[in-house]
């Protein structure tokens, strides 16, 4: 049986995390809610999310370095940032600290579903492909240590 997709939602404002939580649960994935970034990196420390929707805008720290600490911890896992303050230097900002993706609040359900469901076929994509190689690699070695 294949596991559900588990996604960090990371927003200071309860209404966001019970809506998106409460949507997405409906779509089939597994959701954490926290409000602040030191309960989101504890949260990510302690659990594999496959994808983390990230405010802008936190009450303990700006959701760009929040960013880039989960990055360190957890690079795979695919991030989206969400804020209800948009302008062009926070947006270049998340963009050079390597989020997915970059959303205006308030985001349709929908919308952020089609994005959700896309990154993380992305992200099954980029691990298929790191199987793939992996595997070919092991192959020349084995080939190489045969004809040597």
């Amino acid at each position: 049986m294949k596991s559900k997709k588990s996604i960090l939602l990371v927003d200071d404002d309860e209404r966001v995390l019970k809506g998106l939580s409460g949507y997405l649960a409906l779509k089939g994935y597994t959701t954490e809610t926290a409000k602040t970034g030191r309960e989101a990196l504890e949260k990510s420390r302690s659990h594999f999310f496959n994808l983390a929707v990230l405010d802008i805008r936190l009450p303990d720290m700006d959701g760009t370095e929040l960013l880039t600490k989960m990055i360190e911890t957890e690079p795979k896992m695919k991030k989206i940032m969400l804020t209800g303050y948009p302008n062009l230097e926070s947006a270049i900002e998340s963009v050079n600290k390597k989020a997915d993706m970059y959303l205006v609040k308030p985001v349709e359900p929908k919308k952020l579903l089609a994005i959700v469901q896309e990154k993380l076929r992305e992200q099954d994509e980029e691990s298929k492909m790191g199987r793939n190689k992996l595997v070919k690699y092991i192959e020349t070695r084995d080939k190489e240590a045969d004809e040597g």
